[in-house]
């Protein structure tokens, strides 16, 4: 233990000083403007890419299931790694002009405090496209894309299915057990499970978000305001749609298990060997 100790504590001051320090930094720092701007910016980078990567993992099943000549192109791991590479360059980019609608809240100590939307975000004609831009790209066209595909991979799923049973038939009247039948099955829950939990999760926001175009509403009275309250759950079940597919992969997919169970127990296996060595 001794060994251990002299090894364990001076990497824990390694990383854990620095990083406490950081984070009482950014956090002491968090309501100066732009700060404050930058968080809203990665926060919606956070969010676009999140939900194009959805639309990219959809589409990857669909070609896996659907497309047997582009399956080998398609489905490889330089591939995944442009792709996934490129939807989150793109979507960093296309969050950026969020930096731009935002000014001082409030001002203390010549210090410019908190962020808002500026005033030309309502009235600017500019920033009315851009706004509604972004709705339309995140999330109107993935939740369509989502659907259309996972429509035309379940009608793809069940026909196959419809033709395995044709050709397999019942041996001597007996249901036996089609492993299969079985992937297949999982494979409509997943994508039904993915198309609902998108939907459902951002629903709210879109219908929020018309209302407010119809309303326009640029000030809230109170933190009671139901206005306000019906924005704040929007956004925060929009936040969760950002993590949810990742969950719902997670306990869908055996090798994603694995993979995760294996990265758990790394540091322990780690720590293991460690001791071992030193015994």
């Amino acid at each position: 233990m001794y060994q251990i100790e002299r090894i364990y504590y001076p990497v824990l001051a390694v990383i854990g000083v620095p990083g406490n320090l950081v984070a009482i930094v950014i956090l002491s720092r968090g309501k100066i403007t732009p700060v404050c701007s930058l968080i809203l910016v990665l926060l919606s980078a956070a969010t676009v890419v999140s939900v194009w990567l959805t639309v990219v993992f959809t589409f990857d099943r669909f070609v896996a299931i659907c497309c047997e000549k582009l399956k080998t192109k398609y489905c490889s791991e330089k591939m995944a790694a442009v792709v996934v590479g490129t939807v989150s360059v793109l979507g960093c980019l296309e969050t950026v002009p969020w930096y731009f609608t935002q000014e001082r809240y409030y001002i203390i100590d010549n210090v410019p405090m908190g962020c808002d939307n500026k005033l030309s975000f309502y009235t600017s004609t500019t920033w009315g496209t851009f706004d509604s831009f972004d709705l339309i790209l995140t999330p109107c066209a993935p939740a369509f894309l989502i659907l259309l595909l996972n429509v035309l991979t379940v009608r793809q799923i069940l026909f196959s299915t419809k033709v395995r049973r044709g050709f397999r038939g019942h041996s001597n009247g007996e249901n036996h057990k089609d492993a299969e039948m079985e992937n297949r099955r999982k494979s409509i829950i997943l994508l039904f499970s993915i198309s609902g939990s998108f939907i459902l999760l951002w629903v709210t926001l879109v219908v929020y978000h018309i209302y407010n175009q119809i309303v326009d509403i640029q000030h809230y009275s109170s933190y009671t305001d139901h206005h306000l309250n019906a924005q704040q759950i929007s956004q925060m079940l929009q936040i969760l749609s950002s993590c949810t597919n990742t969950c719902i992969y997670a306990v869908v997919q055996t090798k994603f298990r694995q993979e995760l169970k294996k990265a758990v127990k790394y540091p322990f296996n780690l720590i293991v060997k460690l001791v071992k060595s030193y015994s």
